[in-house]
């Protein structure tokens, strides 16, 4: 309890940012159809903008999260979550001001470059900072809460835009990115990762890296020495049986959860002519039913099935999940389907529990961001798969009457992750050295 209380104000944090984030997230599918539009309850075209606009972030983050989160190793977590914090707020802040079409397309453009550093970045960080701070018998339900407090914002923030309008939504959105950003620059302390290191990023004097025997050294050359490679990766994934299996896992899994987002509210909005309102009280009911979880039940859960059943027992529960999302035949169903969130929000915690546990203290921030990469990679693979799929059965033109197809395709995603998952067994803790250590960073 003591290790969670001094995570307090990385919590507010990450829920201020979440947020400004999820407040966005059911009213952006009307936005983008009245500007696109205009009038209709089906558009390809937005359809296929929001899959190529996935595509191009997941390339970006797929080269960025692994950066990002190695250079969190060398320079503090604090340092590198100021970057994607400050630069949420630009495209925010565009549609905050008006929602026309050209105004639309500027917050494309704008969201398109900033989500290559933002999207996921901000918790890929947050879960090297937990698990700097706390011991590894304690950190699968550290994240659980970690998650569970992304769920509340989710509630809170569905809430807010069911009650605000489309224009004040994206103000408040603006309003509180800004309050997230500066209390985090304000109150939340820096971890301590290693002590090589003695110059911050962004700061105007160059790094100086200590070596063993006391030297410093000001080469710029040695900053990209530093840098994440391929080789790196690949060496990484090899370290551990149990590391290579759980990122087979993070990509199917995030597979299927990207095809889901980028492919629901378009099949709701043509199946059941659902607007913003009607995503919201979704986003709701799924997002209480994960802060329970997350927050109360993983605590209890842990202990008695471990971190590897209950990852497949979550797994298992998002295929059911989206399996009856593609069957609706009642504006009820997808209500119903939202439910099964008390168990399949358990399914990342878990995971990146376990991730953690197969490196080192001063590792933390190249492993969550390895698999953040991967996650990445599973972000362009996904809408090219799953957007034309979806564009077609909900068009005229389907070969036959199934407008949940595609739902259903993704479902069998999720159960390759779930059959995967079934694979990993317990290990003892690894650690994941690169010829150095936390008291000699040899960079």
């Amino acid at each position: 309890m003591k290790e969670l209380l001094g995570l307090s104000h990385l919590f507010i944090t990450v829920f201020l940012c979440d947020i400004s984030t999820f407040m966005v997230v059911p009213v952006i599918t009307d936005v983008t159809m009245s500007a696109l539009c205009p009038g209709k309850d089906k558009c390809s075209l937005a359809i296929y903008l929001s899959g190529f606009q996935q595509g191009i972030i997941g390339l970006g983050t797929l080269v960025m999260m692994p950066l990002v989160g190695n250079l969190s190793d060398k320079y503090g977590r604090k340092t590198l979550l100021t970057v994607p914090m400050i630069l949420t707020i630009l495209p925010l802040g565009v549609l905050a001001y008006s929602r026309e079409r050209n105004f639309f397309y500027m917050y494309y453009v704008l969201k398109t470059l900033t989500a290559m550093v933002c999207e996921g970045s901000v918790h890929c960080l947050a879960l090297a900072y937990v698990a700097d701070n706390v011991t590894e018998g304690r950190r699968a339900s550290a994240f659980g809460v970690l998650s569970g407090i992304g769920s509340s914002a989710f509630v809170c923030g569905t809430l807010s835009a069911r009650f605000l309008s489309t224009s004040s939504t994206f103000q408040v959105a603006t309003s509180v990115a800004v309050v997230a950003a500066v209390y985090m620059r304000v109150f939340l302390p820096d971890s301590v990762v290693g002590h090589g290191l003695t110059a911050s990023l962004i700061s105007k004097e160059k790094p100086d890296l200590t070596k063993p025997d006391g030297e410093s050294t000001r080469n710029g050359t040695q900053l990209f020495k530093s840098m994440p490679s391929l080789e790196d990766m690949v060496s990484l994934l090899k370290t551990s049986s149990t590391f290579s299996q759980a990122a087979i896992v993070a990509f199917f899994s995030n597979l299927a959860d990207f095809g889901l987002h980028g492919s629901m509210m378009y099949y709701l909005k043509a199946r059941f002519h659902f607007n913003k309102d009607q995503f919201a009280d979704l986003m709701v009911i799924s997002g209480i039913a994960g802060t329970i979880s997350q927050l109360f039940l993983m605590p209890a859960l842990v202990p008695a099935l471990g971190e590897e059943k209950l990852l497949s027992v979550g797994l298992l529960f998002s295929c059911a999940h989206m399996f009856l999302y593609s069957i609706a035949w009642s504006v009820w169903v997808p209500y119903v389907a939202a439910m099964f969130s008390i168990l399949f929000f358990l399914s990342h915690p878990c995971m990146r529990s376990i991730v953690s546990k197969q490196v080192g203290s001063c590792e933390q921030g190249m492993a969550q961001g390895c698999i953040s990469g991967i996650c990445s990679f599973a972000n362009v693979v996904s809408p090219l798969a799953f957007s034309p799929l979806t564009a077609l059965f909900l068009s005229d033109q389907a070969p036959f009457n199934f407008p949940g197809f595609s739902i259903m395709c993704i479902g069998f995603a999720s159960m390759i992750a779930f059959i995967q998952s079934m694979r990993i067994r317990a290990a003892p803790p690894m650690l994941f050295h690169r010829g150095s250590n936390c008291d000699n960073a040899e960079v």
